[in-house]
């Protein structure tokens, strides 16, 4: 029985494999094939998708994989995603202080999560992430990819995009803080439908556009928040990689989209 204090894997044999060697051996597969768009020497935030790893796996490594270089310079990781499984008002912290995986331990950063405790739309509240996947799927990527590091683990739920932003704005930090937005795109669109539908939405993305709805990404208000603090940093998107459950392991019928997007401190434009 895990101690109250740490939450235990919900997902592990479901989403992704539960025996650590086969675990570290899939993400370790991912993270060498993993063949980014382009290369981003210091991404400041990145918007990975959250299903089942051999659906959507590959598309979070490209992102994941853009992270092996800071290793040891990443110590903090904010990771927001949007419930599936009970409904939040505002954005739910965990009282759990750390999140267990198949690869071990990950300890909740103590100081970033009293930091925000007492913002307008934070309440503390461990069942929305209880069996919650979003964030734990991302876990396994950051094990195989940082050092040491802590996690802050947001649960958005109806919160604007305004209120996400000032939480993402008070932990934003230096390089040793990461910003994670665990989303998918459309979901159950037929393929050719789906591919237009989600090409829309990461060019809307790309313009920082904070307007996007439900139906374009599952984690729309965590994207929002992201895109309106991107814009006060001068953040530039790129996009690593796009596709959907119909190019990687489901039919064409109804598939779900998925994108690696990397968020750089491009300064070029301001010389």
């Amino acid at each position: 029985m895990a101690h109250a204090s740490q939450r235990p894997p919900a997902v592990a044999g479901m989403f992704y494999p539960a025996d650590p060697h086969s675990l570290h051996a899939q993400v370790a597969g991912y993270l060498s094939s993993a063949m980014p768009a382009e290369i981003i020497h210091a991404p400041k935030a990145i918007i990975v998708p959250h299903a089942g790893y051999i659906y959507s796996g590959a598309i979070a490594a490209s992102a994941y994989a853009e992270l092996l270089q800071r290793r040891d310079l990443i110590r903090r990781v904010l990771v927001l995603c949007p419930t599936h499984r009970v409904a939040v008002q505002g954005m739910a912290l965990p009282a759990s202080q750390a999140f267990c995986t198949p690869l071990g331990v990950v300890p909740v950063d103590r100081e970033a999560w009293l930091a925000i405790r007492e913002m307008p739309g934070v309440i503390v509240d461990d069942r929305p992430h209880a069996q919650e996947h979003a964030i734990e799927v991302q876990l396994p990527f950051l094990q195989s990819t940082l050092d040491r590091f802590e996690i802050l683990p947001i649960a958005v739920g109806l919160a604007d995009a305004d209120q996400v932003a000032a939480v993402i704005e008070t932990l934003w930090g230096g390089p040793e803080t990461l910003i994670v937005i665990s989303s998918d795109l459309s979901h159950y669109q037929p393929y050719r439908q789906a591919q237009w539908r989600d090409k829309a939405t990461v060019s809307q993305i790309r313009k920082l556009d904070p307007t996007l709805e439900g139906e374009q990404a599952c984690g729309a208000n965590a994207i929002n928040g992201l895109l309106l603090t991107a814009q006060r940093h001068h953040l530039t998107p790129h996009l690593l990689d796009l596709r959907n459950s119909g190019d990687t392991a489901g039919d064409r019928d109804r598939v779900v989209g998925y994108a690696a997007i990397a968020f750089s401190e491009d300064h070029r434009d301001h010389h």
